[in-house]
């Protein structure tokens, strides 16, 4: 008797328990859509976060992203609790300088943890305290004045990329992936500004130690796991499960603290050959003159510079050759101002960061370029501060995560014209000032206010060098050229892949 009065009070708690659960979810739907009910979008991202995290995985981020805000217009809801904004005009309010946004639990993913520990860096610290702490001593080193001093190191890697493309392809007439060999080069370059030091892609002809295979396979967590950042809570970023694993680090993590420890010792020993230039000697200068700056500084600075400074200005190279070629108009008109300026004289060999900003078409080359296929293929994630935002006429309240995809936003005809799909550099040399102005100020290639990428004039020295230099050496044939362009669909953003056949001008 005693026990089916028992079973029966359990079967009315479980019941009671049911129901109560039941009421919660309920509630919690009912909150959901009721919270951001002003702002349209599919029916089911305004109670989970679970559809932009497919979209992610589709890998069609960017074009889903677009799509949407070509039917639901300029703010469109991608999560209970997520506002994609697609209105170039409202880059100055998501990323102002003055009293920013902070940025959102996504980019806590990007921090990586080893033995319960997370290395902070510039680009993904939330912490704006902690942001000012790495980023004020090292700031001035990354200053395009200051940048201009590094020409050296990227002339160095000039060189050898054309040794290694003469000796392998011109030499031998076999296809180049050009794609590949771009990256490359970027990663190298890195090397060498930041080490002094090549990490010997360009001379192996491959990825070494599979640092690009390795930051590939970080990204795709990140980007596919940012969605729904509690996820990362669950294993990556569970201090337990970090303890009993052991520590490791990348490839690309090891070479730069084999660097690090190498500079160091050189430096205890009064080394006369130690480089006081590049940026492994700056950033040990900066902890030197203060104290206060805690060890984990030094590889946070060097690892941010691979990591951010080589992918981003791999996909630009390869973009921007990837539209002139589809475009030979256009190729034709860059290099008719590129063989104008030579036959005055004003063109050195390899071209120079100030001889190349005289050279207007190359200019809007890039710009467009940057424009119409962004590195970064997924929305910048800030929070909306106390007291909410109005935001493309519409009020956004406290807490919510506010973002603006590049891909959407270079698209805002509004701002770029109605050929804003469209790849066209004359537009930036044909606008007059107040509407090449408002382009410019909606651009976000790079990222935008005070937390844009601190190593976005690095990109812009090897771009403005490489291509003219490039273009002044030799021929480009695409080989297949009646083929669909192969696209590597990575999380992030698409990369173009092609292969060319060089023939020294």
């Amino acid at each position: 008797m005693a026990l089916l009065q028992l079973s029966g009070l359990l079967g009315q708690n479980l019941v009671t328990l049911s129901a109560v659960g039941s009421a919660l979810i309920v509630a919690y739907l009912v909150f959901s859509w009721l919270r951001l009910k002003h702002i349209p979008g599919p029916l089911l991202a305004k109670v989970s976060n679970l559809p932009r995290l497919l979209w992610v995985y589709s890998r069609r981020a960017h074009d889903i992203h677009i799509n949407l805000h070509k039917r639901y217009g300029k703010l469109v809801r991608f999560g209970p609790n997520m506002v994609s904004v697609g209105d170039a005009t409202e880059v100055k309010t998501l990323y102002r300088m003055g009293d920013p946004l902070l940025k959102s639990d996504f980019y806590h993913v990007i921090l990586p943890m080893s033995k319960g520990k997370i290395l902070p860096g510039v680009f993904g610290t939330q912490d704006e305290g902690l942001h000012r702490m790495l980023k004020k001593p090292i700031a001035s080193t990354y200053s395009m004045t200051n940048l201009v001093s590094f020409e050296p190191f990227v002339d160095s890697t000039i060189q050898c990329f054309f040794e290694q493309l003469d000796r392998r392809f011109v030499e031998t007439g076999q296809t180049c992936d050009w794609g590949m060999w771009l990256q490359y080069f970027a990663f190298d370059v890195i090397g060498e500004i930041t080490f002094s030091k090549r990490l010997g892609f360009l001379e192996a002809g491959k990825d070494v130690e599979n640092i690009m295979a390795d930051i590939w396979h970080w990204f795709e967590y990140v980007a596919v796991v940012g969605q729904m950042p509690w996820l990362d809570q669950l294993w990556v970023k569970n201090r337990l499960v970090s303890m009993l694993k052991p520590a490791r680090y990348s490839p690309m993590v090891d070479f730069a603290m084999t660097r690090q420890k190498e500079r160091l010792e050189k430096a205890h020993s009064a080394d006369e050959d130690v480089n006081s230039k590049d940026f492994l000697s700056r950033f040990i200068n900066a902890m030197d003159k203060d104290k206060t700056i805690p060890q984990w500084a030094l590889p946070a600075w060097t690892s941010s510079n691979i990591l951010a400074g080589s992918d981003t200005t791999a996909i630009y190279l390869r973009t921007l050759f990837k539209n002139l070629l589809s475009e030979p108009r256009t190729l034709s008109a860059l290099r008719a101002e590129l063989d104008d300026a030579q036959s005055r004289g004003q063109l050195s060999m390899p071209v120079t960061w100030k001889e190349s900003r005289e050279l207007p078409y190359l200019d809007a080359c890039i710009k467009e370029a940057g424009r119409i296929h962004p590195p970064f293929g997924l929305p910048l994630e800030r929070v909306v501060p106390e007291g909410g935002l109005t935001i493309s006429g519409e009020f956004i309240p406290a807490g919510t995560i506010v973002g603006m995809n590049a891909w959407v936003t270079h698209r805002d005809t509004d701002v770029f014209g109605d050929d804003a799909d469209y790849w066209r550099p004359e537009r930036w040399l044909e606008a007059d000032e107040k509407t090449k102005t408002r382009m410019e100020q909606g651009l976000l290639t790079f990222g935008g206010g005070h937390r844009s990428c601190l190593g976005k004039n690095i990109s812009l020295l090897e771009l403005y060098k490489l291509v003219p230099t490039i273009l002044r050496t030799y021929d480009l044939e695409l080989v297949n050229g009646e083929q669909p362009w192969r696209v590597e669909n990575r999380w992030f953003v698409p990369q173009f892949n092609f292969e060319v056949r060089l023939h020294k001008r």
